[in-house]
This record gives structure tokens, sequence and C-alpha cells, in this order.
């Protein structure tokens, strides 16, 4: 898959000098027209992807679904066809390690019409966490303003706005394909 973009948090450099691990996430692009499926946390006061980590033996698609299922209700979930990865080396603040090389690859894909029940994650619970349909725009809007007026690195935010700005702009050329 093509990697889109890589990030390298100041912090973490020189790289050679830190003690990393590596991780997988999966996450999914679920569109129609202009809104799309994301994750509102209400801790962070922001719009996701929805996704995550990928289990040890799992591969990209069980993962994208697994969590697809498990955070958004999402049901049948189809046509998966790549999007592109975003690389990152990120800090890690626990005493294992010093960065995390973390890998998200990302799937446009459909679903049913209706969610199903959500397997949410004790924490995801804890900070507010909901499946919900905005449109691209607003999210992306949304999550600049919130990355400005935050006092936290913004290291996932700076993530999101990449991939969203990059979504919106190939379903804005697919509208105009259409007219």
């Amino acid at each position: 898959m093509q990697v889109l973009h890589t990030s390298t948090h100041a912090s973490v450099l020189p790289l050679e000098d830190k003690r990393t691990f590596f991780r997988r996430a999966a996450r999914g692009i679920i569109v129609r027209e202009r809104d799309i499926l994301l994750l509102y946390t209400e801790r962070y006061h922001d719009y996701s992807l929805p996704g995550g980590g990928i289990d040890e033996g799992e591969d990209e698609m069980a993962g994208l679904i697994r969590e697809l299922s498990e955070e958004t209700g999402a049901q049948n979930i189809r046509n998966i066809r790549p999007f592109g990865a975003y690389e990152e080396f990120r800090p890690w603040y626990k005493d294992d390690f010093d960065a995390v090389h973390m890998m998200s690859y990302c799937y446009w894909c459909d679903i049913d019409e209706e969610l199903g029940e959500l397997a949410l994650e004790d924490y995801e619970v804890k900070n507010g966490m909901r499946p919900v349909w905005i449109n691209i725009d607003d999210a992306i809007q949304h999550n600049k303003e919130a990355l400005a007026n935050s006092d936290k690195q913004g290291l996932s935010l700076e993530r999101e706005i990449f991939l969203l700005e990059r979504i919106a702009a190939v379903l804005s050329v697919e509208s105009e394909q259409v007219a």
C-alpha cells in the first residue's frame, strides 16, 4: 500500500538513539456523498477515522473488519479498497519504549445502512467515544480548531486532518467527474 505521508515527531529524533516498537493499525473510510462515518471522542473533542490496532497474527482486512464492527457497529463490511497508509514515528510514554513506529492502513469500504451494537473497550467508553455521520468539511474544520486550541501535542489530530483532507480531495474530484 502506498505511504501517503510520514510524520516524525521532533521529540523522537534522532531515531537511532530510541527504543522503538512497530504497531500496525487499520482504519475505515465510509462515505455517503460528503458525509463520513467518524468517531467523535468527547474527552479530546475530536473526530477520527474508525479503526485501531491490528492484533498479533491478524491481517489488515481482518483487523479493519473487527475494529469497524466494534467501534461503529458496522455490518456487512464489503467492497474494501486500499486508500493509502499514514506512517508515524511518535513518542511513547511507557517505560518499555521511547517511541512507536505506527503504520495506519486506510481502506475505503461500504457497510449496511443501519449500524449494529457497539463493542467499545473500557477506555473508549470512558473517553466518550461514539460513531457519528458528519460532513467531512465540518469535521476537518472542527479538528483544525481543536488542534489550534489544544495544549496537547495533537499528534493524532495531525494524522486525522491530513487523511480527512486527502479523502475530501478525492470526493471533490469524484463529484466533478459525475457532474
